[in-house]
């Protein structure tokens, strides 16, 4: 493969480097450090910050909907939103982008 695109970083890639990655786009997504550490297996929450380290959040941007019935919240949080709170009888809803 690292050939065939001409990229010889490829050949580095281990499967070390594929769990360090979910686990940062773990923590990313869920900003929940116990879940990470639970993920991983890791009995040291202090093993567990490693892969945390190197993120960024600078982006926190977010998408919103409303859903006015619960067959459309349903959908929303089948889609990875996430409930917010409810206004004037409609539930909000977020999904970072």
């Amino acid at each position: 493969m690292a050939e065939k695109l001409q990229n010889p970083r490829l050949v580095q890639i281990t499967f070390h480097t594929l769990r360090h990655w979910k686990a940062t786009m773990e923590y990313h997504r869920t900003r929940d450090i116990l879940y990470v550490k639970q993920l991983l297996g890791h009995k040291s929450i202090e093993n567990t910050m490693l892969y945390t380290q190197l993120i960024s959040f600078e982006s926190d941007e977010y998408s919103s909907a409303v859903a006015k019935s619960l067959d459309e919240a349903r959908k929303l949080v089948e889609g990875g939103f996430e409930y917010v709170t409810d206004m004037d009888g409609h539930k909000l809803f977020r999904k970072r982008k």
